[in-house]
C-alpha cells in the first residue's frame, strides 16, 4: 500500500495512541477496495477504558504524502492531531463519527 500511494517504502518507529481502541469499517469506494484487497478496513476510536492504547507506527511523511493520504481516505475517516504515548503529537486517521473538538483534516500543523 505504501508504494501504491507514496512510490516509497516508509520510515517509522513503534508508537501507541492512548485511549483509543479499534474496530472495523466496511469501506464501499471501489477505488480503495481495489487498492488494500478488502473492503474491512480498521477504524480508530476513543475508548471508555483509559487504559486501551493503539499500538501502531508513527511514519515521517513528507506535505505531498500527507495530501495523498487524505485524497485516499474515505468519508468514515477524519485527520485528527493526536498526542502520542511518547509524548509527540502526530496526524492520525480517526473514526469520523466519534471525533469531539476541532477536525484538523483542512490542512497540515
Amino acid at each position: 500500500m505504501q508504494l501504491a500511494r507514496f512510490g516509497r517504502l516508509l520510515e517509522g518507529s513503534p508508537d501507541a495512541l492512548p485511549g483509543y481502541t479499534t474496530t472495523t469499517v466496511r469501506i464501499t469506494d471501489p477505488d480503495v477496495i481495489a487498492a488494500s484487497g478488502t473492503d474491512l478496513h480498521p477504524l480508530v476510536l476513543p475508548s471508555a477504558q483509559e487504559t486501551d492504547a493503539v499500538e501502531g507506527t508513527l511514519f515521517r511523511i513528507t506535505e505531498s504524502e500527507l495530501a495523498a493520504a487524505d485524497d485516499y481516505e474515505v468519508d468514515d475517516y477524519i485527520r485528527s492531531e493526536v498526542l502520542l504515548r511518547s509524548g509527540v503529537t502526530a496526524w492520525a486517521f480517526l473514526d469520523a463519527r466519534a471525533v469531539d473538538g476541532p477536525r484538523l483534516a483542512d490542512g497540515p500543523a
